[in-house]
């Protein structure tokens, strides 16, 4: 007999299926469905499960933190922050206090960074205090001003958090760890590993800072293990390759961790305290593994295996939270969900709901009264059955390097043949993959009849150092390589139509964009970049924020090199006079990741060229757009690009 929550399960997945628009139709979707803001985002369960957290888009730049009760989800709570700034982190430290850490972001293309600054609140919305950050108040708890990190919670809810505290710029020369009080602001110090910064903690069930981690400004992996209060590096030649430790066994006498050899992918292992005696838990030999789903007690119940759909491996198949999960799992055919949140006993659990075609909701798991009920949506204007499939495809480059990628199909297409194909490169280009999931350009596109690639080019992230290694100072080259053999591939499978194929891609994407309409006119008929790279010797130009950091600079150097002629030579703003294909370019007039006077310097570039571009500049917009009006205009631009250089797709 189904349990209740298999059955809830169900019919929540049902109503994703009928709940959300009904049975498909022929009309387009709007495409201010695809404009639609996150409202919702970052729930968090208190720990006695009686109170949801959740960060709230307020749309015109302003979020907030609004919290609720779940036993009839009234609100208790509802902050709004300062204008372009939102809640990043969110922690609940006891069954009635949190804290949060601000952030913001400078572009819609960005992900989230916070400010350091951490800031407590009781459920109710009352008593504020600031914790930590870079204000002059911090200097009450005897701690010079800085960036704090929150890097845990004791085990046992007692008020009191793990944070780090760092200066990125400064030389501070030094990773420390502290207890501290959510309440009155007081700390300890926990740990103390002198010779190097940023490092992050991984500690025991009694809060015992076991191992510390990181990596330095040369990127190479850093490991220390604490030896009764003396803390010593441990080399990773001694161990045969990088260990990244996650969490110690309940008992505090193994580590699980992932262990990639030879800048190889990583597999999820469990050790000894000496990291001797790796037991491989997970991990398929091509992609690194992928995210760990953790129980109630914080051990490993289950890890995720890339490429398509992921496949979950559980640790411990015969228990009882294993059996659970996979009663969860069956519950959303076609669909994948995974634990994002517990109380502290594990009688109430957040769960987190996503496909290639449903942009992810939550919902709220009580083990007591054997129920799981929806709280809240990604983006609810988005029918799930009127977007299209998404399929994990493989292919040889041209020199016999194995890459992956995935095919976007227009929805009510069962085999693509002969469409009109748009490549669509990610940003980056290193750590940054495509992964199964909703992806809005992309289904964007498809809704729109077209045929979408994203291929892993070499250079991305998540098949281990090696793979992201090989396109360092290959931008525009081999990378380049990659995704014209791509759009090959296609094309010989009999996908794509070989006359209509564009490449459409934001940040490092556009980059790629204009490189491949140059490099590869045979196979491009248009391109289009948002916020893109177009002359690599801005990336130490003050006008860029990576030009404000000592690591992303030390970092560039490694992977796009510092040779003037060779970065003239692999710019696009240099190759525009053989661009003779239709481009259309977008940008924000406040871009600080890619400045605006990149795009200004590709437009003159290409109308030297007698190739006048399509030109969209917005102004107080970053990089990408966040306004819902601008992203509606971005996306009607660039259908009407594609429709007039690749025909309809319908």
């Amino acid at each position: 007999m189904e349990t209740g929550i298999r059955m809830a399960a169900r019919l929540l997945a049902l109503g994703l299926l009928l709940g959300l628009g009904g049975v498909a139709v022929a009309a387009p979707v709007p495409v201010e469905a695809f404009a639609a803001q996150q409202t919702f985002d970052k729930p968090a369960v208190s720990s006695n499960g009686s109170y949801l957290a959740v960060a709230a888009d307020l749309g015109n730049d302003e979020h907030g933190i609004m919290v609720f009760r779940l036993a009839d989800m009234g609100q208790t709570a509802f902050i709004k922050l300062p204008r372009y700034e939102l809640a990043n982190e969110l922690y609940w430290v006891s069954d009635t206090r949190l804290i949060y850490v601000k952030g913001g972001k400078w572009g819609a293309r960005e992900e989230p960074f916070d400010f350091g600054e951490i800031i407590a609140m009781d459920y109710d919305g009352k008593n504020h205090k600031y914790i930590y950050g870079y204000k002059e108040s911090t200097v009450g708890m005897g701690l010079e001003a800085g960036h704090g990190n929150v890097e845990g919670l004791p085990l046992v809810p007692n008020g009191k958090f793990y944070m780090t505290r760092s200066n990125p710029e400064s030389a501070i020369g030094r990773s420390l760890l502290y207890e501290v009080d959510a309440s009155s602001g007081r700390h300890r110090l926990v740990a103390d590993v002198g010779g190097e910064q940023n490092l992050s903690f991984v500690l025991d069930a009694s809060g015992e800072p076991r191992f510390a981690h990181g990596r330095n400004k040369d990127d190479d992996q850093l490991l220390f293990v604490n030896e009764g209060g003396k803390w010593r590096r441990i080399p990773n030649a001694s161990v045969g390759g990088v260990f990244v430790p996650l969490a110690l066994t309940a008992d505090g006498n193994q580590v699980y961790g992932t262990f990639s050899a030879d800048d190889g992918p990583s597999y999820l292992v469990k050790a000894d305290l000496g990291l001797g005696n790796r037991q491989v838990l997970a991990g398929d030999g091509f992609n690194d593994v992928g995210r760990v789903i953790w129980d109630s007690r914080r051990q490993p119940l289950a890890v995720e295996l890339r490429g398509g759909k992921p496949k979950v491996v559980l640790l411990d198949p015969a228990s009882p939270d294993a059996r659970l999960y996979q009663e969860i799992l069956a519950g959303f055919p076609g669909q994948h969900a995974v634990f994002a949140g517990h109380s502290a006993d594990g009688s109430v659990s957040l769960i987190y709901i996503y496909s290639d075609r449903n942009p992810g909701e939550w919902a709220i798991m009580d083990r007591r009264k054997d129920t799981l009920a929806r709280l809240l949506q990604h983006n609810p204007a988005i029918d799930p059955q009127q977007m299209g499939q998404q399929r994990y495809v493989r292919f040889k480059a041209g020199d016999g390097l194995e890459l992956d990628g995935y095919l976007t199909v227009p929805p009510g297409v069962a085999e693509p043949r002969g469409l009109p194909m748009v490549l669509v490169p990610h940003g980056g280009p290193h750590f940054v993959s495509d992964s199964w999931g909703f992806d809005t350009d992309a289904q964007f596109l498809a809704s729109r009849g077209y045929l979408v690639l994203q291929v892993n080019y070499r250079g991305s992230g998540g098949r281990g150092y090696g793979f992201m290694q090989a396109g360092y100072r290959q931008w525009g080259s081999r990378i380049q390589d990659d995704l014209a053999d791509g759009i090959r591939w296609a094309v010989q499978q009999g996908f794509a139509d070989p006359g209509r194929v564009c490449v459409y891609g934001a940040s490092f994407g556009g980059y790629s964009a204009m490189l491949l309409a140059a490099r590869e006119p045979e196979l491009v008929r248009c391109a289009a970049g948002m916020a893109g790279l177009y002359d690599l010797r801005s990336l130490s130009s003050s006008k860029s924020d990576a030009s404000r950091s000592y690591r992303a600079q030390a970092f560039l150097a490694r992977a796009a090199g510092r040779d003037n002629e060779e970065l003239v030579a692999n710019s696009p703003v240099s190759m525009a006079a053989r661009i003779r294909v239709p481009v259309f370019l977008a940008h924000g007039q406040a871009d600080e990741r890619t400045p605006f006077n990149q795009a200004e310097a590709m437009r003159k570039a290409l109308q030297r060229a007698g190739n006048e571009p399509l030109w969209m500049a917005v102004p107080k917009e970053g990089h990408g757009f966040y306004a819902e009006k601008n992203v509606v205009a971005f996306y009607r631009q660039l259908e009407q690009f594609l429709g007039a250089n690749l025909g309809s797709g319908k």
